[in-house]
């Protein structure tokens, strides 16, 4: 999974542990791995269902299973696949949650820029929201992936997969501002220089630190939807495709794979335009008495 598929760290860890409750559940049974069979899997299946996890956690593992017996298929170590007859549970399509864009500058406002680490915050929030991107690619973002005088920066996303993403004049403001006055004067560590966003100690940051930051900003802007990093891509996603932004155009700028993964914003769109029409609309408003 890692080296042909280039799947990250942490999706290589959760099919791990995945296979490794296949495994645990196995050996309670006396089973061995050659001779699991898909009425043992069926039985692995409900047995899930039994303690109480949820149709996607399911459906990840069902997934991870599949994936599983068809290495040992292409290795030659079975003949037949006893997960093919596994379906996939049905999962509701949960919308994510969205900030107006009032919200976001809120939330950028609650910052203290009296700090080395408020200006990196700001750089940070401000790449996050303009760009769309996942937590991962912040982190790992690179000076040599910052093209500013074309207008772009070149994003490394999942599977390796390179992309090329607009960036507005106020991201290459708030960087500039953060690396030119305050990352200068840092002490990095040595193989942490090329990361453009580092913790006060010189060193990458992590995703906990993102979620922190965003967290105790959200706090202090009394923002009550629960949100995290990823609540920006999915708001930049949303009011790109408000502005009137094409599909497929947002397709390439998140990195999707799949445009089905993009048309969630399309869904995002309509609950829009509803909750307008039940706003505005005169037969929808309550009779003030």
């Amino acid at each position: 999974m890692k080296i042909e598929r280039g799947l990250a760290d942490n999706s290589v860890n959760a099919y791990k542990d995945d296979i490794l409750k296949l495994k645990v559940f196995s050996e309670e049974q006396n089973i061995e791995p050659k001779k699991i069979t898909s009425e043992f899997l069926q039985n692995f299946i409900s047995n899930l269902y039994d303690i109480g996890l949820s149709a996607r956690s399911q459906s990840r593992i069902i997934s991870g299973i599949k994936q599983f017996f068809n290495f040992l298929i292409l290795e030659d170590e079975l003949e037949k696949d006893p997960s093919k007859l596994l379906e996939l549970p049905k999962i509701g399509r949960k919308l994510p949650e969205v900030l107006t864009i009032e919200e976001i500058d809120l939330i950028i406002s609650k910052i203290d820029l009296s700090s080395n680490e408020g200006h990196r915050n700001k750089a940070i929030l401000e790449t996050l929201y303009s760009c769309g991107l996942r937590v991962s690619e912040l982190i790992n973002l690179r000076f040599e992936e910052l093209f500013f005088n074309e207008g772009f920066i070149r994003i490394i996303g999942k599977g390796n997969k390179q992309r090329l993403v607009p960036v507005s004049k106020s991201v290459e403001k708030e960087i500039n501002i953060y690396v030119n006055n305050f990352r200068r004067h840092k002490k990095i560590k040595p193989s942490q220089e090329s990361y453009v966003f580092l913790n006060r100690r010189g060193s990458q940051l992590t995703r906990v630190m993102i979620f922190t930051i965003v967290k105790k900003l959200a706090d202090k802007a009394g923002i009550i939807k629960n949100i995290s990093p990823h609540t920006f891509r999915h708001s930049y996603a949303t009011h790109l495709l408000e502005g009137g932004a094409n599909l497929r155009a947002i397709q390439e700028m998140l990195g999707h794979e799949s445009i089905t993964t993009t048309e969630i914003y399309t869904h995002l769109d309509k609950q829009f335009i509803r909750e307008a029409i039940i706003s505005y609309h005169p037969r929808n408003k309550k009779k003030e008495i």
